[in-house]
């Protein structure tokens, strides 16, 4: 993600700010002190995982009922909402995710976890904060405590979210389809932000337009004939077959595509066989495909059906031996940040952060289900920024050897959480505010 900070800077144009920035930065700051820090020290050590995160979205919703909104538990399973009315306006919603990884955490703080979790399945794990959810959920409730404490400088309704499982692509899906839309005030925007251990901290980005890739899985059966390793002309071998396969798969990107259109196609795993000696009837291969459009989608997933088949009918497979390929139902979609939205929310960020803080970026093909809540019939339009959450000490340790630091997903991963939740806490506040006040830009689809 080194690409992230090349980007050129955003404008610097702010709509009639509502309170001056100080009392913004000044209040979060306290809050920090006071609360904040060791709530988000509390998450960072009790991560959960995905669809099991009862005593997380439990603590949630007490904090955001204890900052006077009215909570609602158990949407989409393990989600919280909480809704706050003051008056005429827009329908803003801010939305932060919850669960955790199946990660042993090897870090140095002294609220390290140290949890073992069950999972959906049933299968226990070590579990961490790897991906920064414990300083979103943390800056969820900041943002909570300081609208509801200066509800003057606002008018509208606010809507808080609480999501589940963003690890596995579903949280998003299962509240909607509690009718997350339908039993609460439908948003006229949506805005989130992720935390980036790519980035030092302070450090802001965003992409308007597509900003993050549609995740695919796609597991792959190729079959073939066993026989005795020493005598392969009576079999018909599904490792090489396979290989061929593989090789010919990184055509699709290319010599397939568009040098203007993006596209991956990764086989992650390839398993196939139990012995030295043995040629094995099967080989599977798992499969990740990224895509921004719903067109290379298509393309990209018919093309690896196209190629398995006619390499299969090459080797002379019969009929009933042609590879079988099942594509994982629920796909993260491609995020796409509304391109009028993402001017004025990144004016605000860079008239409030600099733009020495503040640029755009390019996209990046990891997937975010917070596209999910843009894709509906409302045809609402969704902003997500990413925050810099990397100590600038260990930041700069790891620049000076050439070197990115460890950022999410990796068990040695740690945030600044004093700097990732206070920057982003200010900046969805401002976002939020500003909306309020000027209205929601009229969004496009993407």
């Amino acid at each position: 993600m080194r690409h992230l900070f090349m980007a050129a800077a955003a404008g610097l144009a702010l709509t009639a700010p509502s309170l001056a920035q100080d009392d913004l930065r000044t209040a979060i700051s306290a809050d920090w002190d006071n609360h904040l820090q060791s709530l988000y020290e509390h998450f960072h050590e009790n991560p959960e995982l995905s669809f099991m995160e009862t005593e997380t979205a439990a603590r949630l919703a007490q904090e955001l009922r204890d900052a006077g909104f009215e909570v609602t538990e158990g949407v989409g399973r393990t989600g919280v909402v909480a809704v706050m009315e003051n008056g005429e306006g827009p329908t803003i919603m801010l939305r932060a995710d919850m669960d955790g990884l199946p990660v042993r955490e090897d870090t140095p703080v002294d609220y390290a976890s140290e949890v073992m979790g069950e999972d959906r399945m049933g299968n226990t794990f070590p579990v961490m904060h790897a991906c920064a959810h414990d300083t979103h959920m943390t800056s969820l409730v900041a943002a909570a405590r300081y609208m509801s404490q200066n509800r003057d400088d606002w008018s509208g309704t606010l809507v808080l979210i609480g999501q589940p499982a963003e690890e596995v692509g579903l949280g998003a899906l299962a509240m909607l389809s509690d009718g997350l839309y339908e039993r609460f005030p439908t948003p006229d925007a949506v805005v989130s932000y992720h935390t980036w251990g790519y980035m030092p901290a302070g450090v802001i980005r965003y992409a308007p337009g597509w900003a993050m890739a549609n995740v695919d899985s796609v597991d792959l059966y190729v079959r073939g004939v066993g026989a005795h390793g020493a005598s392969p002309h009576l079999g018909k071998d599904p490792v090489v077959l396979a290989s061929q396969i593989v090789t010919n798969l990184q055509t699709l990107v290319s010599r397939e595509l568009s040098p203007f259109e993006t596209g991956v196609v990764t086989v992650g795993a390839f398993n196939a066989g139990t012995k030295h000696n043995i040629i094995s009837d099967e080989a599977h291969l798992q499969i990740t495909v990224r895509s921004y459009t719903d067109e290379v989608r298509e393309r990209l997933i018919s093309g690896i059906e196209r190629i398995a088949r006619g390499q299969a009918m090459a080797a002379g497979l019969p009929e009933e031996l042609m590879p079988v390929m099942e594509v994982e139902e629920t796909y993260t979609p491609a995020l796409y940040n509304d391109p009028a939205l993402s001017d004025q929310a990144g004016a605000v960020l860079a008239a409030r952060f600099g733009e020495d803080a503040v640029a755009t970026a390019d996209p990046v093909t990891g997937g975010e289900d917070f596209s999910r809540y843009g894709r509906t019939d409302e045809d609402v339009p969704i902003f997500m920024f990413w925050v810099g959450g990397a100590p600038q000490t260990v930041w700069d340790e790891y620049q000076a050897r050439g070197e990115t630091p460890p950022a999410n997903h990796s068990p040695f991963f740690y945030p600044d959480g004093e700097g990732a939740v206070t920057v982003s806490s200010e900046g969805m506040v401002a976002i939020a505010l500003d909306l309020f006040a000027n209205g929601v830009p009229q969004g496009e689809e993407g």
